[in-house]
């Protein structure tokens, strides 16, 4: 058969049942999907346009000359998500484990060129191996290119990449490279190196579960921003998540029909609130209750949980919340909760998404442990990019707001554009109880009893628990009443729409990485 013939063979062979007959007998067979039929869930039905479908690799070495399968172990194309333009590939792992070639990486890097040039979404649904060891030089060529590619799409387009099997080595750094990691439970792991090689070279016994499964990478390492059951939630996950977001750079934040009323009140967040700033609520029911048809599409849920993160909508408009939560560590931020919130704040203003930040938060987490990891340079990172963001920034103090603290979460003194709290907000440098000790240590000392103690706590309280102080000097812009939440901050959207803002000229900022 000479090789003309042997190349239509294979291409008959490839496509000579139909996608809906494929998809039919990959589903009956069940357990994960087929790359084939995740992107056709993908995309709105019969739309996605598959280019490129019958390159082959040109490897000859190790008898690869003879495993020549069109595609290469990846698809690749186009289709409409919503009404939308998207580009997208899914790598194939029952093809030579879904590796990396160089010609398949260039299919990728092809249709995420077009992604740049039409500015649109791009996804990647990752089920990969690797680089081809057959290849060598020549898949790692192919894989830094995409690297490159990923890189410089950064901030021009949303890439979201879906794990949807085994991504090792460099299959795990193009994912990283993007916005948007989702992880499938008990059927995604992503790892730079394997649980062998990390037997052979530390002698460690790990499981793939517990080096790289959803679970780990969604709740330890922060990697997964969020985690789907199967191959349809996941799908389905990247579908909704896209809804928040736009196209590209260059274009404003998504709006949709609200049939929400703006003025809506809530009378039962007046007393949502406790009065004691010890006792902790959950920020996710305030969010909730303000928020367009009570719609909020959390972020990073497992991880770092005293910062909550996620898109919802005010008055049909996309915007990003950002809310330390007191239900955990009292909402004081740590290191894996700055890094959390610096990363989504960039997101949000590289795609000119509103950020509403809700504060209460009583510091920085204290403590050998959160110095030693860099609570320094990571608190920074949350302060580089609240100080660098120009989108509209709106932010609330609902009860506390303590120390750097205050000055990181959106304050108006690194240009926040609405600063609203409620009546009973606390602004200072620390709480009553750690400023008395300081402020009057020697006095307190020579007394017998708490008298002075209790006296100075309650000059301390009358003087900074409440957000009066801030607001005369116009640190703070209004002092709402809680049931009026939802309208004021959508009114304060709506004033800002047409803010124009724009950073000094520079190549780029170097923040605290």
């Amino acid at each position: 058969m000479t090789n003309l013939n042997l190349y239509g063979e294979l291409a008959r062979r490839n496509i000579e049942m139909t996608d809906r007959e494929r998809l039919a007998v990959d589903a009956a067979s069940g357990g994960a999907m087929t790359a084939r039929q995740r992107m056709e869930l993908l995309f709105d039905e019969g739309t996605f346009q598959e280019i490129d479908r019958f390159v082959t690799h040109r490897c000859t070495d190790f008898g690869m000359g003879k495993k020549q399968v069109p595609g290469d172990a990846v698809i690749s194309g186009s289709g409409m998500i919503n009404g939308r333009l998207v580009h997208a590939y899914a790598q194939d792992f029952k093809v030579m484990g879904g590796s990396f070639s160089e010609e398949n990486t260039k299919k990728i890097c092809k249709v995420l060129d077009k992604a740049m040039q039409l500015g649109t979404p791009f996804i990647g649904l990752n089920d990969s191996g690797g680089s081809r060891i057959q290849e060598g030089v020549y898949g790692l060529a192919g894989v830094a290119e995409l690297f490159l590619k990923n890189t410089l799409a950064s901030g021009l387009i949303p890439q979201i990449s879906a794990i949807m099997g085994h991504c090792a080595g460099g299959a795990s750094y193009s994912p990283a490279l993007t916005d948007f990691i989702v992880m499938v439970e008990g059927q995604s792991h992503m790892f730079v190196t394997g649980p062998e090689v990390i037997r052979a070279v530390t002698h460690e016994e790990v499981s793939m579960e517990e080096l790289g499964g959803a679970s780990t990478h969604h709740q330890l390492s922060g990697v997964s921003h969020l985690l789907a059951a199967d191959d349809k939630e996941c799908i389905v996950l990247i579908r909704e998540l896209l809804d928040y977001i736009p196209s590209n750079n260059l274009e404003e934040s998504p709006s949709r029909k609200c049939f929400d009323d703006p003025r809506r009140r809530e009378p039962l967040l007046n007393n949502f609130i406790p009065a004691d700033s010890r006792t902790s609520y959950d920020v996710k029911a305030l969010v909730r209750a303000v928020v367009d048809d009570g719609s909020f599409f959390e972020v990073q849920s497992g991880y770092a949980a005293n910062l909550v993160i996620g898109f919802a909508r005010l008055n049909g408009k996309s915007v990003g919340i950002v809310a330390n939560q007191p239900a955990h560590l009292a909402g004081a931020l740590d290191t894996n909760a700055s890094r959390k919130g610096a990363r989504f704040v960039r997101f949000c203003d590289a795609f000119n998404i509103p950020l509403v930040t809700l504060v209460d938060v009583p510091g920085f987490l204290p403590g050998k442990e959160q110095e030693l990891d860099g609570i320094i340079r990571d608190g920074a990172k949350l302060l580089y990019a609240y100080c660098e963001a120009t989108v509209p920034k709106i932010s609330l103090i609902t009860r506390k707001a303590y120390g750097g603290a205050y000055c990181v979460m959106s304050s108006k003194h690194i240009r926040g554009d609405y600063n609203f709290a409620y009546p009973g907000a606390e602004i200072a440098v620390m709480g009553p109880e750690a400023a008395v000790n300081i402020i009057y240590r020697r006095e307190l000392a020579k007394q017998q009893d708490d008298t002075l103690r209790l006296q100075k706590l309650e000059e301390y309280r009358q003087r900074f628990a409440n957000p009066y102080v801030a607001a005369s000097r116009g640190y703070i812009d209004e002092i709402i009443m809680p049931e009026d939440t939802r309208w004021k901050l959508i009114m304060a959207l709506s004033r800002l729409k047409t803010k124009m803002i724009k950073n000094p000229p520079k190549k780029h900022g170097n923040m605290p990485l």
